[in-house]
């Protein structure tokens, strides 16, 4: 508990009114005094935090208590200061003008010990509980935000981490959206952007690969140029990151859900009107997407990636300008040279903020060992999915590794599995190949389906065994499975996966 004195700014042109107020308040308060309002304004820039409360005369010569109020809500003390009024003057004009001003109690003349002493103390009484209670609904919206941007946070590491990047990508793109978006507020209202749009649609657009998640990891980390099948499932990322956030029911009316769900949805759209998944063109791309768009594109230049080196910054802006990586909005290029000389130097200070990957692992894993399945949170289930399926892998020393996903259609094997089987990596709809059904057979391939579906099976694994073709010879196996379930509806649970292993005889 803090024992140190509240302090009490006594301000009147009257010695004796001084005298009298100090004498029925010093026992209890360390009193200043102020002859008149320059005086008190002095004390007040100098020490405003210091003063707990304002004894302020109304009628003085010079500057009179109007005015010393006047300029304490011009400086912003008023805020941290409570003003009691000292007045013989009853005119109703006065008094309205100096609550409109600030004052929070009026004591008037000639002084009443009971009636000053009280009216002191139950105002600095007030204004402690009033500060006391504004400090908890600051702090705790503080926690709440900053709560919010650290799991916004996490979850893009983790997308950025399956990605095979560093994590880097979802601070350099927040930094940058905020930087764009302050030069575009400068430039023009168009878009009647605030500083609260600002924030929001800077946190979301870390989520604007969440996505991602459902492509497959060989498409996702593929080193050279992918194939024109390969490239329409990676296209797929943006729409399948909007139907999650579109699941989200319960935030649906936050403004931080739908600047998400345009970032996710339509950052890879053009200015020209040729981008995905839409198509749409100009202004009909929301501006938060628009931003989004052209912060990833630079980032991405600028960045080493697994299919490529990083061009000089200089290189990079001349490339977005030139449009060799997509049509933007003539605005933001403008917006974009006007911060181009800062950027790098911005970029760089993202370093020390990067999560350690032993923290980042601590706090995916606290994210997946989350039992609660109350949550209708359709991302963090395709996390608790993805980290099964880590799980599930791991266990096996020997085999073929598999998985299918149901949408979009892909098989994927294991390089190993892809030598022994002679058998892509990634096949894109595998049931429209024939050497598909060479291997696995018709017949095999109905019985392990029904399996799936079976209400009769424990848990969501099971083993299959049947022989299979491996280059033209018969060979017995055992099929170890593990399915994967979007159970965000109970009543209809979606099968998204299946993966598991091949045990060769």
């Amino acid at each position: 508990m803090n024992n140190e004195r509240a302090k009490i700014l006594i301000v009147d042109d009257d010695a004796m009114n001084r005298a009298v107020l100090s004498d029925l308040l010093c026992d209890e308060y360390d009193i200043i005094e102020a002859k008149d309002g320059d005086e008190a304004l002095q004390i007040l820039e100098k020490d405003a935090t210091e003063i707990t409360l304002v004894l302020l005369d109304m009628v003085m010569p010079g500057r009179d208590g109007i005015e010393v109020l006047k300029v304490m809500n011009e400086k912003g003390w008023i805020k941290g200061t409570p003003v009691v009024m000292i007045s013989a003057e009853t005119s109703s004009t006065q008094v309205s003008k100096a609550f409109a001003l600030g004052v929070t109690d009026f004591i008037y003349r000639p002084f009443d010990q009971m009636v000053v002493q009280t009216r002191v103390r139950n105002t600095i009484r007030l204004y402690v509980k009033q500060m006391q209670l504004s400090e908890l609904v600051t702090n705790k919206i503080y926690e709440r935000t900053r709560n919010s941007d650290m799991l916004i946070s996490i979850l893009s590491h983790i997308v950025e981490f399956r990605n095979g990047e560093s994590g880097q990508h979802v601070l350099h793109i927040k930094t940058l959206t905020d930087i764009l978006l302050r030069a575009l507020l400068k430039r023009s209202s168009e878009y009647n952007i605030t500083e609260d749009d600002i924030n929001s649609i800077a946190t979301a657009s870390a989520m604007h690969d969440i996505g991602k998640i459902t492509i497959p990891s060989e498409i996702l980390n593929k080193p050279g140029r992918l194939t024109p099948e390969e490239f329409e499932i990676m296209k797929q990322h943006s729409m399948n990151g909007a139907n999650m956030l579109d699941g989200m029911h319960f935030f649906k009316n936050e403004s931080l859900m739908k600047y998400t769900y345009e970032i996710c949805r339509w950052h890879h759209e053009r200015w020209d009107g040729r981008g995905y998944p839409d198509g749409l063109k100009q202004n009909e791309i929301p501006i938060s997407a628009q931003v989004v768009s052209i912060a990833d594109v630079y980032d991405a230049l600028t960045s080493d990636r697994c299919y490529k080196k990083a061009f000089p910054h200089e290189k990079a802006l001349a490339m977005i300008r030139n449009n060799e990586c997509g049509v933007f909005n003539p605005l933001l290029l403008e917006c974009l040279g006007d911060v181009a000389d800062t950027l790098p130097e911005e970029m760089s200070k993202n370093h020390s903020k990067q999560l350690s990957q032993e923290k980042f692992s601590k706090i995916a894993r606290s994210i997946f060992e989350n039992d609660d399945n109350s949550s209708d949170n359709t991302i963090l289930q395709q996390y608790r999915n993805e980290h099964k399926k880590s799980l599930f892998f791991e266990s096996f020393q020997k085999g073929i590794v598999f998985e299918y996903t149901y949408d979009p259609s892909v098989l994927k094997i294991s390089a190993k599995g892809s030598e022994i089987l002679g058998f892509p990596q990634t096949k894109v709809e595998p049931e429209k190949s024939s050497a598909f059904w060479d291997i696995i057979g018709r017949h095999n391939w109905n019985n392990f389906s029904k399996l799936l579906y079976d209400s009769q099976q424990s848990g969501d694994s099971f083993e299959f065994k049947c022989d299979i073709m491996v280059k033209a010879r018969k060979r017995p196996c055992s099929i170890k499975v593990q399915q994967a379930w979007n159970r965000i509806d109970p009543e209809h649970p979606r099968l998204i996966s299946v993966y598991g292993c091949i045990d060769l005889f």
